[in-house]
């Protein structure tokens, strides 16, 4: 489990096929490096991946099949930053949101505007996933945790703030890009409870 709060921003080393529909990723991350345990849980752009290698600068995950179906992390290369957070410990604080680290689709990135130091992005979704979104509710982008500002269906917006615009990878998004998205824990329960109870929201 995780908050979507960013703690380091790392650089992809490689991204390999296995050779059976998945890829290993080797990360450069010093800090993550030293500290995470093999087999330890890591948000990589979002998506929770288990440490499998690591050695004084840097970290190997193995993505599955679905991952890379169900993510952008499929499409990274060498070079390219990516947003890490460790998983939560009982006991630390809750910043952001409840965060499973379990992507549920690709969105992409419709309009960027910049607003002072702000920026105010637009993400198409897909419709499938519209009775999820709430205005003032949560939504992960690339694993960050976000607040929704509008609603409209299939699109959303949300507000990066300077501090996001700054530790994050979403200060280099723009229009077309892919993003992955997390939605609300929560309201994905309450929908299959109303469905199970044929009840319509």
């Amino acid at each position: 489990m995780f908050t979507g709060l960013v703690q380091a921003l790392a650089i992809v080393q490689t991204i390999e096929s296995d050779g059976h529909g998945g890829a290993r990723l080797t990360i450069i991350e010093p800090n993550f490096a030293r500290v995470a345990v093999l087999g330890e849980s890591i948000a990589v752009n979002g998506a929770c991946l288990t440490m499998t290698v690591s050695d004084a600068v840097t970290i190997r995950f193995d993505c599955g099949p679905e991952t890379l179906a169900r993510t952008t992390l499929g499409s990274l290369t060498t070079g390219d930053s990516v947003n890490l957070e460790r998983a939560l410990r009982v006991g630390d604080a809750l910043g952001g949101h409840w965060v499973t680290g379990h992507i549920d689709c690709v969105g992409r990135v419709h309009a960027v505007e910049p607003n002072g130091e702000w920026k105010s992005m637009a993400i198409d979704v897909p419709a499938e996933f519209d009775e999820l979104l709430v205005v003032k509710g949560s939504v992960t982008v690339d694993g960050v945790s976000l607040t929704l500002v509008t609603v409209e269906p299939g699109r959303i917006t949300i507000m990066l703030i300077p501090h996001t615009l700054t530790a994050t990878t979403l200060s280099t998004k723009v229009a077309g890009d892919s993003v992955n998205l997390e939605f609300d824990l929560i309201a994905k329960h309450v929908r299959k409870l109303f469905r199970n109870l044929s009840i319509e929201l």
